[in-house]
Parts: C-alpha cells; structure tokens; sequence
C-alpha cells in the first residue's frame, strides 16, 4: 500500500508539474527556460520591446504577447527580429515576444 502511495504521489507531481507551460519549444515536467528564434534580418535594431502573457495552474491565462504589443513598448516601427522567451515553474508559465528594430 505504502508503495502505491509513492507511485500516485510521483505521478501527480508529474501531471500537475507540466498544467502550465509556455507552449512553446522544449518544455520540462518541472522547470523550463528557453530562447527561441523565429524571425531576423540582418542587422538587430538598436532597439527592443518586450510583450508577455502568463498562465497559471494551465487554468487561467492572461497577458498580451503579441509581436505589435512588444514593438509598441520599445518604440519600434519596424521590426527586424523576433524572438520567443519562454519560464515555467510548476504551476507558473510565461512566455515574451521579444522584438528588435528601429
């Protein structure tokens, strides 16, 4: 019985481990930090902008990580790259639009 008890426990961490997640790219059961690109030209601009969205417990989601969100907050007028920056911890999820122009 005691070792039907671990097993479940393990199990469940697992399952409630992966509720939120960035949903992109590789994704760990328990921690996930990763870098993606998705568009570029050569050369970056010289400036950024960042857009978010968070979920929690894979229940509830909010934010806006859209690519114009992210150039509106750094002044950009035309993009030039795109990059994904997802975080997840558990129950936590977040993933950025990160943008880069001029």
């Amino acid at each position: 019985m005691k070792k039907l008890s671990i097993l479940i426990l393990v199990v469940s961490m697992f399952a409630i481990g992966n509720c939120a997640s960035g949903g992109f790219g590789p994704s760990g059961a328990i921690f996930t930090s990763t870098k993606i690109g998705v568009h570029g030209t050569a050369p970056n601009g010289a400036k950024s902008g960042k857009a978010c969205a968070q979920s929690f417990l894979g229940l509830v989601a909010v934010g806006d990580a859209s690519v114009s969100a992210a150039a509106t907050a750094g002044g950009i007028s035309a993009v030039q790259s795109i990059d994904i920056e997802v975080f997840s911890l558990l129950v936590y999820a977040e993933a950025c639009t990160v943008v880069r122009g001029n």
